[in-house]
């Protein structure tokens, strides 16, 4: 490794080497505001960094990681998300917590394995990046562990994620037994010659997407999301449906670009049957909850169904659709989990339909905001939402990708329900007797609410910067064989 590759690397190292500092800091000078300086400044530094690293771009480091224009938008947009829920946790656990240092350290370990995997290109970077992600994920879930919900919270996503990662090891231990190889253009070699009809690849390739399926609670994999996200902290709520399901999307997408998956028909069905699933069992589910982080909760799991269209369509939209739907999905699901996080002052986080009646005869920007933020989880017109899923549709359309399209267009609708109804639970008048929940004044945690709602509604109105930072990264990928999913 030379200069040339840690400039290129110099976003991931920057956080790596803000871990240390943060964690030097916490052992020996306990101090909250301390800790948050460095921790949000480490991660100004490698968003700067992506600018050297960028004049490095396309430069593949070792055999494990590629650092090029797909890799560094995603470099971006997660360690965005980690200084929007940094600032987040900031006043969150001022009042909850005589001690939170450690939280920035499980932030900043999270942080880089999300990097590692939205760089990697290899088995071992992939696992390693993974296994970092989920296992500070473990202790953020459960972070405040006076509290039963939180900590059963974590020992569920514990046990499920362990499983997952069962699964994902053992898919790749079959496919390298076929390929003779961890790198993934190898495997792409192996899988289009004699191998890849043999049935250890093949089986290997579906565990491999039976454990990112658990990762990213697709249908039949979403046992775990309701429950987790309830009782998760709501700013490690905002993280695990942000960037936890951010980067190892951003993975799956390369994964399946560079080994080509698109070659066979019967993985193409399977992905394409899960996003069906997962649109309609998602928002099917969302309609019974009156939880707020229960809805949000199923709502994404109908979000990456939608999302699946963009891998399943393939083509030069395949990238942009995905990119531009992550960048709209990661400021919404920030803006919703931040009004939960403002709203919740006392001992459990304000995320019953009750706590939000009428809440915008008390905190009216508060109720715009969380009703923005629920529009544009809905796709109505003037918000990133509309336009992350026009391009999901027209993706879908462009490869004649009916099933998807329709399924789609059904789930849409039933969604709107179920945001409409929140909505309306926001503007009825409020009850006396019920227990409303109050605002907390938070410096950091408005001025990300305040931030994400500008960028909604701006990039919602003129999405062109962000469109413009994904054409370079936007290299064709293979459509999906021609039959699979399409009617005639």
């Amino acid at each position: 490794m030379n200069g040339t590759d840690l400039l290129a690397l110099s976003p991931v190292l920057a956080v790596a080497v803000t871990l240390v500092v943060v964690l030097l800091i916490a052992a020996f000078y306990r101090r909250h505001a301390a800790v948050m300086a460095v921790t949000q400044l480490g991660l100004v530094l490698a968003l700067a960094a992506l600018v050297p690293a960028a004049a490095q771009a396309p430069r593949a480091v070792t055999s494990l990681l590629i650092v090029d224009r797909y890799t560094l938008f995603f470099t971006g947009l997660i360690l965005a998300a980690t200084l929007a829920t940094a600032a987040l946790a900031y006043d969150y656990l001022a009042r909850r917590s005589s001690s939170p240092e450690e939280f920035y350290i499980l932030l900043l370990t999270a942080c880089l394995g999300g990097l590692v995997l939205a760089a990697s290109r290899h088995f071992a970077s992939f696992f390693l990046g993974l296994e970092l992600l989920s296992v500070a994920l473990f202790a953020l879930i459960a972070y405040p562990s006076e509290r039963w919900r939180p900590l059963e919270a974590g020992i569920k996503y514990l046990i499920l994620s362990g499983m997952a990662s069962a699964l994902l090891l053992f898919g790749m231990a079959l496919v390298y037994a076929q390929a003779g190889t961890m790198q993934f253009d190898g495997i792409a070699a192996a899988m289009n010659g004699l191998a890849a009809r043999h049935a250890g690849m093949l089986t290997g390739a579906a565990l491999i997407l039976t454990g990112l399926g658990f990762k990213l609670s697709l249908v039949p994999f979403h046992m775990w999301v309701a429950d987790v996200y309830e009782g998760a902290p709501a700013p490690v709520g905002a993280y695990l449906a942000t960037v936890s399901k951010g980067a190892v999307f951003a993975l799956l997408l390369r994964y399946l670009d560079a080994v080509d998956l698109y070659r066979h028909a019967g993985l193409i069905w399977a992905v394409i049957l899960i996003a069906v699933a997962s649109m309609l069992i998602g928002n099917l589910l969302a309609l019974l909850q009156n939880n707020l982080k229960r809805v949000l909760a199923y709502s994404s799991v109908a979000h990456l169904g939608y999302l699946l269209v963009a891998p399943v369509a393939g083509g030069n939209l395949a990238v942009e659709t995905a990119g531009y739907y992550l960048a709209a999905y990661f400021v919404t699901l920030l803006g919703a989990f931040g009004v939960i996080t403002l709203l919740s002052t006392g001992e459990e986080d304000a995320d019953t339909l009750t706590d939000y009646q009428g809440l915008f005869w008390r905190h009216p920007w508060l109720a715009g905001t969380l009703s923005l933020m629920l529009l544009s989880l809905a796709g109505i017109p003037v918000t990133m939402g509309f336009v992350a899923k026009f391009y999901v549709l027209a993706a879908g359309v462009d490869h004649a990708q009916w099933l998807l399209v329709y399924g789609l267009v059904i789930a849409s609708a039933i969604g709107l329900f179920y945001y409409l109804r929140i909505i309306i639970v926001l503007f009825a008048p409020p009850e006396p007797a019920a227990q409303a929940a109050t605002f907390a004044h938070a410096r950091g945690g408005g001025l990300v609410v305040l931030a994400t709602t500008l960028l909604l509604l701006i990039l919602g109105i003129y999405p062109v910067p962000v469109i413009d930072l994904l054409h370079p990264t936007a290299a064709p990928i293979a459509p999906a064989v021609a039959t699979a999913g399409a009617m005639p």
